[in-house]
């Protein structure tokens, strides 16, 4: 199996208490801390449970709260509170 960022795709997003969660296509799981996402953080877990996966799983988005992730980004450790351009 190729494990590179070009199969780095979401089937499944989740959370706990402290950590986003995804379940890629190619069987990994990545756990991030939510304190890299400051709008994930302050949302409520209906608010985060209303995602939708965008390019076959490529990207995530959250309509009510604005926010987008690209998960090769996430796996190259390019969060929100990192990324150029974006206040948190």
């Amino acid at each position: 199996m190729d494990f590179s960022l070009n199969n780095a795709k979401a089937q499944k997003v989740w959370f706990d208490a402290d950590n986003l969660w995804l379940l890629l296509l190619d069987g990994r799981q990545l756990s991030l801390p939510l304190v890299f996402f400051p709008t994930l953080q302050n949302a409520n877990t209906e608010e985060l449970s209303k995602y939708e996966l965008s390019g076959g799983g490529l990207g995530i988005h959250w309509d009510n709260l604005d926010e987008d992730l690209y998960v090769p980004n996430l796996l190259l450790g390019i969060t929100d509170i990192n990324r150029k351009g974006k206040s948190a």
